[in-house]
């Protein structure tokens, strides 16, 4: 693996760097470079999460909603208060899974881009 590749992780949380390299380790070094660059551009930061979601409790519920791509669970928590504050508080304990859900779901989607650009 390239040495600036993994430098370039650093900012990732430790289980997320960990399903990143295990993803990429097939991918040559340009293929890896033109990964994380996508992939650095796209992915959600758990603090960004936890921050939007604290903002719920302030009347903009549904906002982490509308960061992880769930548009009409946003929508719904907006105009709901947040299933009543019930389900941000739910958010709130769980930001950290859902956005380790969201940047999965976003690798996976790369990967997929590279690969099917790699075969034209």
């Amino acid at each position: 693996m390239n040495p600036n590749f993994v430098i370039m992780m650093a900012n990732l949380e430790p289980e997320e760097a960990i399903f990143i390299q295990n993803l990429v380790r097939d991918l040559d070094e340009t293929q890896q470079q033109q990964f994380l660059a996508m992939y650095q551009n796209k992915r959600r930061d758990t603090t960004l999460i936890l921050i939007t979601t604290i903002m719920g409790f302030f009347g903009f519920a549904g906002i982490q909603r509308f960061l992880t791509d769930r548009i009409g669970m946003g929508i719904l928590y907006f105009f709901t208060g947040g299933l009543c504050m019930i389900g941000t508080i739910v958010d709130l304990v769980n930001h950290k899974s859902m956005t380790m859900e969201y940047n999965r779901q976003v690798a996976a989607e790369i990967l997929a881009s590279i690969k099917l650009w790699q075969n034209r």
